[in-house]
């Protein structure tokens, strides 16, 4: 029960995260939203370190670093294919992919969790599905290019869960901290080879802040959860970060719920009951 709780806020915080980046880099370059969120949240993550000690092997080390890239290359093709303007495709096809990936990953490299838990894995993919169907940015031909940047940082994502997920628990918060090192250099020289600056207004600052620290507040959640629990039905939870995406903007920019994504959220609470069995 406890992991499945630890992914279930890790999920509201991935979700909070997004919004909060997203909010940014409607005013300046995702790139350079990302990278200054990841810096704003290194003073979080050696407090991590330091409450939560532990001895990591240089496996560990590697599988954050590994880690760390995937996730920050995910995040900057997701804004970019958000820049399409089609949410009610980019977001489903992105959430899903991220889940199946690391639920085939903890398949093959550990044994069943059970019947139950796997259900409550799939109807959880079923629930992302659901959830990510907002009304915005239907309009228009949806390209190959576009599906394609949706799949490639659903994937991106999925290995992120699935290479984070190898660290062993007793490398306590180490390997998120590996994780912000290597994103942040991936970060910093693609500014660099793209020559964009790094300079965030005050109120795109504030919304970068709350992206950074509530990532890093995600990966050390999850990495806990995945630690004690099963990682297919771990990630599986963890990957309906877009439900709180959704409650935000309703409660933030007023957008209204769909039908359908009520049932969303209705899957995703089925999702957490099953799993939790």
């Amino acid at each position: 029960m406890f992991p499945i709780v630890l992914a279930a806020v890790s999920a509201v915080a991935f979700g909070t995260a997004d919004f909060s980046g997203g909010k940014a880099s409607r005013h300046a370059d995702p790139i350079a939203v990302t990278v200054v969120s990841q810096l704003l949240s290194v003073p979080l993550l050696l407090a991590l370190v330091l409450i939560v000690p532990g001895t990591p092997g240089p496996l560990d080390l590697a599988w954050g670093l590994l880690a760390g890239v995937a996730g920050a290359a995910g995040v900057m093709l997701l804004y970019k294919a958000l820049a399409g303007g089609m949410m009610a495709v980019v977001a489903p096809v992105t959430a899903i992919t991220a889940a199946v990936v690391p639920i085939v990953a903890g398949l093959v490299t550990a044994h069943s969790p059970g019947t139950l838990a796997l259900a409550g894995a799939g109807l959880a993919v079923v629930a992302i599905a659901l959830v990510s169907l907002g009304e915005g940015g239907t309009t228009g031909r949806v390209s190959g290019r576009l599906i394609g940047m949706a799949l490639g940082a659903g994937l991106l994502f999925g290995i992120f869960f699935a290479l984070l997920g190898q660290a062993d628990e007793g490398a306590g918060m180490w390997p998120v901290a590996a994780v912000r090192v290597s994103s942040i250099a991936f970060g910093l020289a693609l500014a660099v080879r793209t020559g964009v600056r790094l300079r965030l207004g005050p109120r795109v600052l504030r919304w970068a802040a709350a992206a950074g620290l509530l990532d890093s507040a995600a990966n050390a959640l999850f990495l806990a959860a995945a630690g004690r629990g099963h990682l297919s039905v771990v990630a599986a939870i963890a990957a309906l970060y877009p439900a709180s995406t959704v409650l935000l903007a309703l409660a933030v920019d007023r957008e209204r719920l769909r039908p359908v994504q009520l049932a969303g959220l209705g899957f995703a609470a089925g999702a957490l009951v099953l799993a939790s069995v």
